[in-house]
């Protein structure tokens, strides 16, 4: 019988580093697959809450305002997009539009409970990072369910309502209170001991780290479920 190992992820769907960090992730996940069942809840953090609701601006102006100007947003653009492209991923932040992500985490929020909540979290990043659609645009995320499995007309209801703004809203105090400052943030739980509720951490991991991290935290995590466990 393979581990369980809950593992919740902190990440915002217009977080380059969310993108790149998830392949290697995926990866080391792949390598323990025979040995540990790592169970993956993706939770919410924004990255630019104050951004404005409505339609979507182009992010190069963004990074351009918040790092200096135009020359200094497209070498970090270019650097971040090469290494993207190391893990198999093509960026196009030239056509990046910035927009609020509290609608897009809503709707992850929602399908924790449908089961769709991975294939939903990669279609997302896929729609900023490559296919520069507006991720706050509540059409475009009904599109996105839709893409995914899920009714388009219900979705779309979802987030015309206030259902789950609560509950994001209090995930996102739950990652200040946790000191979750930056994304991605691997919170790796020992099994049984509660995930959800934040207790039973094993291991904090920052940042998009190489897959030998995440695999090493993986299997050591697992060991030790195996010396803790009730006889």
């Amino acid at each position: 019988m393979r581990t369980v190992v809950p593992v919740e992820v902190w990440s915002d769907v217009v977080c380059p580093w969310c993108y790149i960090g998830k392949r290697r992730f995926e990866r080391a996940v792949a390598e323990v697959a025979g040995e540990i069942d790592v169970r993956v809840t993706y939770l919410p953090f924004q990255l630019d809450p104050r951004a404005a609701p409505g339609p979507g601006t182009p992010v190069a102006d963004a990074y351009a305002r918040k790092f200096g100007g135009p020359e200094r947003a497209a070498q970090i653009i270019g650097h971040v997009s090469a290494l993207a492209a190391a893990e198999g991923l093509t960026f196009r932040m030239d056509r990046a539009l910035r927009a609020n992500t509290l609608l897009a985490h809503r709707l992850l929020w929602l399908t924790g409970a449908t089961g769709h909540q991975a294939a939903l979290k990669e279609r997302l990043l896929q729609a900023y990072f490559v296919d520069g659609l507006d991720v706050g645009d509540p059409d475009v995320l009904s599109g996105c369910a839709a893409d995914v499995g899920l009714e388009r007309g219900r979705v779309r209801a979802f987030l015309d309502s206030a259902d789950g703004v609560a509950e994001v809203q209090a995930e996102l105090r739950r990652a200040h209170d946790g000191e979750i400052t930056a994304v991605p943030t691997y919170v790796v739980h020992l099994p049984g001991d509660g995930a959800a509720s934040g207790t039973g951490t094993a291991w904090t991991i920052p940042g998009a780290q190489d897959t030998d991290v995440f695999v090493q935290v993986l299997r050591r995590t697992a060991a030790r479920a195996g010396t803790t466990a009730p006889s």
